[in-house]
């Protein structure tokens, strides 16, 4: 795909809402090849995989032994998967307005993220109000994530639902229950919530946002699994603390 620049106007509403869509980023020919791609890993159990059970979110099975146990929530450590994978997440279409965003020796983390989300029908689960940054460990919590959507995306198949402008709101820590989710129980949160929207993509499309953006996703409804592809990024002068799970895999220069 042709690089492109973000504009002034991108940049800015990047800066003030947390995350930005750019339409059309990947081709649907790519998209449909990972989608065989993880079809054909699925199929064949290729771990490392997470589990609708491993998250043990409200209405998950509860083991894999259970029914709807093998439901795989993602494909992890995707960058190592396929050529083609590792290319994208480097590849100048997105990496081009990544370092706008972060500076020109930004780099690809491969401790999160770094995964294909396969979010299926039947027993896929919702995910709550969450900040990534909530079990991350960089010295500033300013990191950007790209997720690529591979099929359409929906209210209806669980695409993301975010908080405009939450990044840059203080949050206290009663304000969170104790797994860091956003307690939505709460009447001090209600003004944050009434203010998500949800962001439909179309296939090939690319939503970044920020690591400290409160997003969410609702269960697939529909009868399709729905497949993204999401990578996280941070700036060079944004390391991660030693010996914990942020610097536990080699990250890549862009």
């Amino acid at each position: 795909m042709e690089t492109a620049m973000l504009t002034t106007a991108q940049l800015q509403a990047f800066d003030t809402r947390g995350f930005l869509v750019l339409p059309k980023l990947a081709t649907p020919e790519f998209c449909e090849s990972l989608i065989r791609l993880a079809q054909q890993q699925l199929e064949a159990h290729a771990a490392p995989i997470e589990y609708e059970t491993d998250t043990r979110y409200p209405g998950a099975p509860v083991s894999r032994e259970a029914e709807g146990g093998q439901t795989a929530r993602r494909l992890l450590q995707a960058y190592a998967r396929d050529p083609a994978i590792a290319a994208w997440a480097t590849g100048s279409a997105l990496t081009t307005p990544l370092k706008q965003l972060l500076g020109p020796d930004a780099l690809l983390s491969q401790a999160h993220h770094n995964c294909i989300m396969t979010k299926q029908p039947r027993y896929s689960t919702a995910t709550g109000w969450h900040r990534d940054s909530r079990y991350w460990h960089f010295q500033r919590a300013e990191l950007v994530s790209a997720w690529l959507a591979l099929r359409q995306e929906t209210v209806e198949n669980g695409c993301l639902l975010v908080i405009p402008g939450s990044h840059q709101r203080v949050i206290e820590a009663g304000q969170l229950d104790d797994a860091q989710f956003l307690r939505t129980d709460l009447p001090q949160n209600q003004d944050l919530l009434t203010q998500a929207v949800a962001v439909p993509l179309a296939q090939g499309d690319v939503l970044l946002f920020h690591s400290n953006l409160f997003h969410a996703a609702g269960r697939n409804q529909t009868g399709s699994t729905k497949f993204s592809m999401v990578f996280t990024y941070r700036a060079a002068d944004n390391p991660p603390a030693p010996g914990s799970r942020s610097a536990s895999l080699p990250e890549k220069s862009l």
